[in-house]
């Protein structure tokens, strides 16, 4: 057993005595399990950052969320140059 392998659960095949629906009452899905790109079980660091890009870049943003996101970034980044004392006057050219 290793530090930074997850465990998998244990998988039996009981079925209920009086169940008549379909597929299996006991299996645990997240409603929008089948919307997401990110949820599958892709092994390797790679393949799921790619894939949260993907999800990122061609999901449609009703709520304006993404660009809430960039501009809070954008706002920390401003704050942490003003408190490390950061001189913008490296980027203009002295002529």
């Amino acid at each position: 057993m290793g530090i930074l392998n997850t465990r998998k659960n244990k998988k039996y095949s009981y079925t209920p005595r009086y169940y008549k629906g379909e597929g299996s009452p006991y299996e645990l899905k997240h409603k929008f399990d089948e919307y997401r790109v990110t949820v599958t079980n892709h092994k390797g660091l790679k393949t799921k950052l790619n894939n949260a890009i993907e999800d990122y870049k061609y999901n449609d943003d009703k709520s304006g969320a993404n660009s809430r996101i960039m501009i809070i970034i954008g706002i920390l980044i401003l704050v942490f140059l003003f408190v490390i004392d950061f001189d913008l006057s490296i980027f203009y050219s002295n002529s």
